[in-house]
């Protein structure tokens, strides 16, 4: 099990580019389509303020787009936002700063918190960005390093011959002459 994370871990660092999600969607408003909702003043549950959107809900924020048959939208006092979103399938797409491509996921249950901005995917969850695809049982994927990680599900004594394996599909990239080679 340690090396399977252990090569999954180094599978990653293939995976991962210098590109990272698109800077400026975090100055952006958030914009909330339900529905129905429910909105909670500050005052009246202390530091949040909480408000519940149910029904084909989309939050959009710049290029991010997340879609959810329930979001639960926690804000503090200074602004910070905290959205939990419950589906039959929950999916997020975000571009990517300086490059033409999204990363895609999709989940049972997915918690975006711009704060850290970070998004965690829990139950049959999926990435994919451009070609390369990722998918396990977690994903926890920090927007604005770019960086994952991926979990399989603990596979239970009795369903020995389920797989709840981590799925990698990395493609293969253009590799760059080497500068020794030219010269």
């Amino acid at each position: 099990m340690q090396f399977q994370r252990l090569l999954l871990s180094l599978s990653l660092v293939c995976f991962s580019a210098t590109a990272l999600a698109e800077r400026a969607d975090r100055d952006k408003p958030i914009h909330l389509e339900a529905d129905h909702a429910t909105v909670e003043d500050y005052k009246q549950r202390g530091e949040f303020r909480t408000s519940i959107f149910t029904g084909n809900v989309i939050l959009t924020q710049g290029t991010l787009i997340l879609r959810a048959d329930k979001v639960i939208m926690k804000e503090d006092v200074t602004g910070y936002r905290h959205a939990t979103a419950h589906g039959n399938l929950v999916s997020y797409r975000q571009k990517r700063d300086g490059v033409n491509e999204y990363v895609e996921a999709w989940s049972r249950r997915a918690e975006y918190d711009n704060k850290t901005d970070k998004i965690e995917l829990f139950g049959s969850a999926r990435l994919k960005r451009g070609t390369d695809e990722v998918e396990g049982d977690y994903i926890s994927y920090d927007i604005t390093s770019d960086f994952f990680q991926v979990f399989g599900q603990p596979q239970p004594e009795n369903d020995k011959n389920s797989d709840h394996r981590v799925r990698a599909v990395i493609q293969p990239k253009a590799k760059q002459p080497d500068a020794d080679t030219e010269k």
